[in-house]
Formats: C-alpha cells, sequence, structure tokens
C-alpha cells in the first residue's frame, strides 16, 4: 500500500465568513437570474456542468452540459417564464470541506396566483478563492 497526503476534511466546521461568502455567492447569482444575465450566470459555474434529476417514469438521471447548452437552456427557462415571479428560499449549506459545500434550497416560487414548492441542491467548488457551482440537482427536470 502506498502512503499518500490528504487533506483532513471530516469534521470542518465553517466560520462566519465561510457561511457568509456561501449566501453571496447565492445572492450574486440570483441578481444575474434576475437580471436574465445568462453569460454572467454561465461565468458562475465549472464546466462541464453536472444535472441531476428524473425523467418523469420514476427514474433517476444525470448528465454534463457545456456552458453554450447551459446558456441555451436558462434563455429558455428564465427567458420565457412570467414576470411576476416571486421566489422566496432558505438555503442550507453543509460543508464537506473548506472548499466543497452542498447547499440544499427549499422554498416556494409564486406567480398568477398560483405558489409552488421548491427543493434542490447545489454542489459548490470554491476555485482560486471563489465559490463556483458544478452539480445541480433537482427532482422534475427530465
Amino acid at each position: 500500500m502506498t502512503d499518500t497526503q490528504t487533506m483532513p476534511t471530516s469534521g470542518f466546521e465553517p466560520t462566519e465568513e465561510d457561511l457568509a461568502s456561501v449566501q453571496a455567492w447565492f445572492e450574486r447569482y440570483d441578481a444575474l437570474a434576475a437580471a436574465h444575465d445568462y453569460e454572467a450566470m454561465a461565468d458562475q459555474a465549472v464546466f462541464p456542468l453536472n444535472e441531476v434529476s428524473d425523467d418523469g417514469n420514476g427514474n433517476g438521471k444525470a448528465e454534463s452540459i457545456s456552458r453554450e447548452a447551459f446558456i441555451a437552456q436558462m434563455e429558455q427557462v428564465i427567458g420565457g417564464g412570467p414576470a411576476d415571479v416571486e421566489m422566496e428560499s432558505t438555503r442550507t449549506p453543509h460543508f464537506l470541506s473548506e472548499s466543497l459545500v452542498f447547499v440544499v434550497t427549499e422554498g416556494t416560487m409564486s406567480f398568477g396566483g398560483q405558489t409552488m414548492p421548491m427543493r434542490y441542491g447545489d454542489l459548490l467548488l470554491k476555485v482560486n478563492g471563489q465559490w463556483k457551482f458544478q452539480t445541480m440537482a433537482q427532482g422534475g427536470w427530465g
């Protein structure tokens, strides 16, 4: 067996600064989405980006998409959405290490007099001191 040197990751406890940096990332991303700035949204990711969902038949699926495919997808989903959308969310970060955090978002999306619950997760990586998302997981996108 070869001896390898690893960084200890179990038991990592985020500081208030760590937590604030994740919240700031989401605030920036949400503002870019509201502004329909798809290029800048893509700048917040590491590509290929992993998308995990289900296919409507009860089967989970995962695929990697390119920057171009992500931008086209956001143009279709956000660009075609109603103008009166209101979102409320609570985000709970689960730090796996200093540079990996899985964030579970629970909330609601309201438009046209209807309110729908949401739950999804994002894996963020710290790259050169900046958070970037790499995996999005949400049911119902298949």
